[in-house]
Order: structure tokens, then sequence, then C-alpha cells
């Protein structure tokens, strides 16, 4: 298979909209009472925090993973499977991607300094990708990617 026809078919847009939307879900159930806890602030104000992280979070979730997609196309890289080690890069580019955009908005809404936003989202960098690692593996396997290969059956 070329990069012109690959043997796996891109995800839809609403597939990959199920995907952010699923994954962003599961981030504010663990982090925000977490975040809450360790920051004494109110649920209501990390929640709200992290609500705003998460719609950033799915747009560039959304974008990074088509560009991503797109970039093992051109380096003529198969979609699936993907290796342990692309898995890992792949969470990894995302979450330093992520930081651009959540330090201001945490700073300001924590009213702390860059720096000190920095510092706190570094901490959440160490279990992001974790998490990200394996809900994306999961995810692969609870909804695969279609075949453009016809599939043999076996009598």
């Amino acid at each position: 298979m070329t990069a012109d026809d690959p043997e796996f078919e891109l995800r839809t847009t609403a597939d990959r909209i199920r995907h952010a939307v699923l994954f962003e879900a599961i981030l504010l159930a663990i982090f925000v009472p977490l975040g809450a806890f360790f920051f004494e602030q109110s649920m209501v104000r990390i929640g709200a925090l992290g609500v705003g992280l998460s719609a950033i979070a799915m747009g560039a979730n959304y974008l990074f993973n088509i560009a991503f997609d797109h970039a093992l196309l051109r380096l003529h890289k198969p979609l699936q499977p993907r290796s342990v080690v692309l898995r890992a890069l792949h969470a990894v580019l995302f979450e330093i991607t992520l930081l651009v955009f959540s330090v201001p908005m945490v700073a300001c809404a924590l009213q702390v300094s860059l720096l000190s936003a920095l510092l706190l989202d570094i901490g959440f960098l160490f279990i992001t990708p974790i998490v990200t690692f394996a809900y994306n593996w999961a995810y692969d396997m609870i909804f695969p990617m279609k075949s453009r290969v016809p599939q043999v059956r076996s009598k």
C-alpha cells in the first residue's frame, strides 16, 4: 500500500469527534477532583477551567490527529498497527502542543504566574501521556479503523 492508497481508511469526522469527547470526559473525571484537592480550589472553579481546557484540547486534538495521520501517510508509514514507540511519540508531541495553549489559561484562571502555571501543567504532563497512550490504544481496539483490504473468510 502507498500513501495514496493506504491499507486503512482515515477516521471520519464523526469518529474523531467521538474520540475527542470521550477522551476529554475521562480527563475531566480524573483531574477535576484532583485539581480541587491539590490546589485548594472549588470544584466549580477547577471544573470551569477544565471545561475550557477541554474545549481547547478537543480542537487541538482533532487537528493534531489529522496532521499526524497525514504525516504518517507522507512518510509512507501504515496508519495501523501503531507501535508502542509511535504511540508514545504521538502522546508526547500532542501534550507539548497543548502546553502552548494551556499555560496562559491556567495562569489567568488560577491567578498565578506563567512560570507557576507551567510548573502545574508539567505536573499534569506526567500523568496525561499515560492516559493518552492507554486511551488511544483502547480506542483503536474498540473502534478500529476500517480496512481497505478485503477480509478472507475461513470456512
